[in-house]
């Protein structure tokens, strides 16, 4: 049994939905359907999320809206046409757009209503088109699949209790189509997941029903070894563990969000990543266990830019006991999660993401250190990217590190700072952000054409 999840780009117009159904109904292993909201047609186009999010700010900021729900209707009005389904689909949208806007006074809660609209309304498209080609179709709510989730907007979090109410699916022989990218609190309000929130609803709904597959349909057949956009032709990956796949969505594969990954995790259900445009093809498979190990010992390369290093110096740092609780205690006090603490005997460096500071909060935390650590130097680097290096084989297999550093130094590039997680299977290596696409190339041709 499987369930199927179809992304933005599968849904965006009329003619991607027609190859939606036919998928479905050439495979009747498929037993749910969670779809995204309609993405771009092309590259100038807009994603209705996007369309939503405007009218948010429209009503926020007390404008005519009604420009900006005719722009979310007419890319909902295009599709029912072509399909041939009912205009009261259309009615039903705008009831629902005005109901939201004129009800809902909490603005985030608001924007979480005006969001989730794009993946509501395309599931009801595809459910009465599924029924239209006579498949026994369904569309169903995430309130009444059951997908309970806490309540701090934006920033939905699953709750244990989903898992057995969708169990109560199990076994139905209707097709059962499920908006993604949101659930519902206790108190019966919407609330949207933080990012990737589609592939979490459809790995929440795949475990729920206790799949065999969990298949997540793109607009592309592979998961790469790299980038195709930074390195030309690279090796397509047919199967990839959960735990590599992690390690390289985390670091800036954009194919399959990382946190999907944890309801699969757990009880092993695999991910076959395939292509709306050529189902034919099997694609990459995510597993808790790859065969292929020997052959690649070093599945992938990422990178992800726009980090800050805070590096402390401090004699006998080592034998003060405490210093470390107290300095991450600092960004604890910011609400700033730290990404990486590399640290020798004198020194440790803290790791975040530039955009998770405000208007002068590097300087203000800077200060507190200062304050309360009084280290000898505190040394700030910004503009940094991290190169990632990822394979279960590597723990095995001598000499990649070393044909990482040299593929940086032949590239003239500087190492800011080398991580190995303890897990070994990635490392990790920060540069200058504007020798990040010079890295990527000059690393995947050590490890994959060497």
């Amino acid at each position: 049994m499987k369930v199927a999840k179809f992304g933005g780009s599968s849904l965006s117009s009329a003619g991607q939905i027609r190859k939606v159904a036919t998928i479905i109904k050439n495979d009747p292993e498929i037993r749910a359907v969670v779809v995204s909201a309609p993405g771009k047609r092309e590259e100038a186009d807009t994603k209705v999320t996007d369309l939503l999010i405007a009218l948010f700010t429209n009503h926020l900021a007390g404008l005519n809206v009604q420009p900006a729900i005719d722009s979310i209707l007419t890319r909902y009005q295009l599709i029912v046409e072509e399909l041939g389904l009912s205009d009261g689909l259309i009615d039903r949208f705008e009831r629902t757009l005005r109901s939201y806007l004129n009800n809902i006074k909490d603005d985030a809660r608001l924007l979480d209503a005006l969001k989730s609209a794009g993946e509501d309304f395309n599931a009801q498209v595809v459910s009465d088109y599924l029924v239209s080609l006579g498949l026994k179709a369904a569309y169903l709510s995430p309130k009444d699949a059951g997908i309970v989730v806490t309540d701090e907007p934006s920033n939905a979090q699953l709750l244990p209790e989903s898992y057995d109410y969708l169990k109560q699916l199990i076994g139905s022989d209707t097709l059962y189509v499920i908006p993604g990218f949101f659930g519902y609190s206790k108190k019966g309000d919407i609330v949207t997941f933080p990012r990737g929130g589609s592939d979490i609803t459809g790995a929440i709904v795949a475990r729920g029903l206790e799949a065999d597959v969990y298949e997540n349909f793109t607009d592309q057949s592979y998961i790469f070894s790299a980038h195709p956009g930074h390195v030309r032709n690279p090796h397509a990956i047919n199967a990839i563990t959960y735990r590599e796949m992690r390690e390289l969505s985390y670091s800036g594969f954009s194919i399959f969000h990382d946190e999907a990954l944890e309801p699969l995790y757990q009880v092993k259900i695999p991910v076959q990543i395939k292509n709306t445009n050529e189902p034919e093809i099997d694609g990459t498979r995510i597993v808790a266990e790859r065969s292929d190990v020997n052959d690649y010992p070093v599945i992938g390369i990422s990178s992800d830019e726009g980090f800050t290093s805070i590096t402390l110096r401090q004699y006998l740092l080592n034998r003060e006991v405490g210093y470390t609780r107290r300095l991450l205690q600092i960004f604890e006090d910011h609400n700033i999660s730290i990404e990486h603490i590399p640290s020798g005997i004198d020194n440790i460096s803290i790791i975040i993401r530039s955009h998770r500071l405000k208007e002068n909060e590097l300087q203000q935390i800077v200060q507190e250190i200062q304050d309360k650590l009084n280290p000898e130097w505190v040394q700030i680097e910004e503009d940094l990217a991290m190169m990632v290096i990822v394979g279960e084989g590597m723990r095995e297999v001598t000499g990649l590190a070393n044909k990482a550093t040299s593929a940086l130094a032949e590239n003239n590039i500087n190492i800011r700072m080398i991580n190995q997680g303890a897990s070994e299977i990635s490392m990790i290596f920060a540069i200058a952000m504007k020798d990040q696409k010079k890295a990527l190339a000059g690393l995947y041709e050590k490890y994959f054409n060497a």
